[in-house]
């Protein structure tokens, strides 16, 4: 299993960071989202509208990247590459989660009729780099 080093953990604190999906083209497609660290399965989980675009290419092609810059050293971030898995998050159990760490109703953000998944991220590769010297 491929973990996220000690030396990195101060950065799953952080409020926001780029998740990037393969879309139907092929081309990357990068958007700024709230995540949480699940530090019982060493896992980074999001909760996505199930009728976003986001959404609907990881149900096509799996493979996802997040990317957390340090925000008080721009040369230190994290990026973990590997394959989403979704879950349908009906009762909005964990966008409650979510929506605790930033201190907001997530249930706002969607329409009538739309629905939540729980994003989970398998690692393949992480990168902890610090350039910094």
């Amino acid at each position: 299993m491929t973990s996220i080093p000690e030396s990195h953990h101060d950065l799953l604190d952080a409020q926001v960071a780029a998740f990037a999906t393969i879309d139907g083209a092929g081309l990357p497609q990068m958007t700024a989202v709230w995540f949480f660290y699940d530090a019982a399965s060493d896992r980074l989980k999001l909760s996505l509208n199930g009728s976003r675009k986001k959404t609907q290419n990881l149900r096509t092609r799996p493979g996802c990247s997040l990317f957390i810059l340090d925000p008080q050293n721009q040369f230190r971030y994290l990026e973990v590459r590997g394959n989403a898995t979704l879950e349908p998050d009906d009762d909005y159990a964990f966008a409650k989660i979510i929506g605790a760490k930033y201190d907001t109703d997530v249930s706002g953000y969607d329409a009538p009729g739309e629905t939540r998944v729980v994003v989970t991220i398998e690692p393949l590769k992480v990168h902890a780099v610090d350039m910094s010297g």
